[in-house]
């Protein structure tokens, strides 16, 4: 019996499954293993713990594992790539895929063929594959840079639209809301925490920005109306570069990530200007599970 490893990577937690040619044995969750994000012996410990639970949970030692894909962000990065080989090595069996989150998240939408995958979590990022198998890019490019619709960016849009409305005396509860989930009691202290050269954890601010939309709040709904349509000029982009490039006019658009899979608001904003800026292009209904990308890649790579 083959035996296959997928596990995803994310922003914010880190997801495995174990299972055989036709079913799902187990499944664990840690927290993020980004080096960049925790570092490589925080990274470490938490997937080690992760994969000793699946090991544990099926009575299988990941040493017969046939085949593990892992995908995760980074790889073009050495000191990424070499982590997760050893990590591999030094815990599982088998042969081992490396991919780029992207890359599983569109395999689970389209199973190797055709697609546009708009990605928006804690970041954001589109990317799109044409019938030959180029790959088409747009964003993508961290915090500082970009990650236009992301969690981040929602919550950053937020606190300036806070700021603006505080010195227009414009009504709104963004940074009222924001300090109770900071826990902080003034104006000032909500500054020093947004401005905290370690960094705040503004990705965690969407779903607040999201509460206060959905209570009536007009700056929190122009956020995310903002960030809907930031995102449909990036998957534009990559469409108008797989049309240029010879491909098909029609193509077919996946979704994955906390934002667009849980927040209605920014993922109607995105469907609704894509409308107008490309109507060759069509929202499948309901996110992807990257992890499902990683299996299937895990399992075709030995037919």
């Amino acid at each position: 019996m083959s035996l296959f490893l997928a596990i995803d990577a994310g922003g914010t937690k880190t997801r495995c499954l174990l299972a055989d040619e036709n079913h799902i044995l187990a499944r664990a969750v840690t927290g993020s293993v980004k080096l960049m994000r925790v570092g490589e012996a925080e990274a470490s410990a938490r997937l080690r713990a992760m994969l000793t639970e699946v090991s544990a949970t099926t009575g299988i030692d990941l040493k017969d594992v046939t085949r593990t894909c892992i995908g995760l962000a980074g790889l073009s990065i050495d000191a990424v790539r070499e982590w997760a080989e050893r990590e591999h090595r030094d815990a599982v069996g088998g042969d081992l895929l490396l991919a780029g989150d992207e890359e599983i998240a569109l395999d689970s939408a389209f199973r190797g063929g055709p697609g546009i995958l708009i990605i928006a979590g804690t970041g954001s990022n589109v990317v799109g594959r044409a019938a030959d198998g180029a790959m088409y890019h747009a964003g993508g490019w961290g915090p500082a840079l970009g990650d236009e619709g992301s969690g981040f960016w929602i919550g950053q849009e937020a606190l300036r639209a806070g700021f603006w409305a505080h010195d227009r005396n414009v009504a709104t509860t963004l940074l009222t809301e924001i300090g109770e989930f900071w826990g902080t009691k003034t104006l000032g202290e909500i500054v020093e925490m947004a401005n905290d050269r370690l960094g705040p954890d503004l990705p965690a601010l969407a779903p607040i920005v999201a509460r206060c939309a959905d209570a009536g709040d007009e700056l929190a709904t122009a956020v995310l109306e903002r960030a809907g349509v930031e995102l449909a000029e990036q998957v534009a982009l990559v469409a108008l570069k797989m049309k240029e490039s010879g491909g098909k006019r029609k193509v077919d658009a996946a979704y994955t990530g906390s934002v667009l899979e849980h927040i209605s608001l920014v993922r109607s904003a995105m469907i609704a200007a894509l409308r107008t800026s490309s109507p060759n292009v069509k929202v499948i209904e309901g996110a992807v599970d990257s992890l499902e990308g990683a299996l299937w890649r895990a399992r075709e790579a030995g037919k």
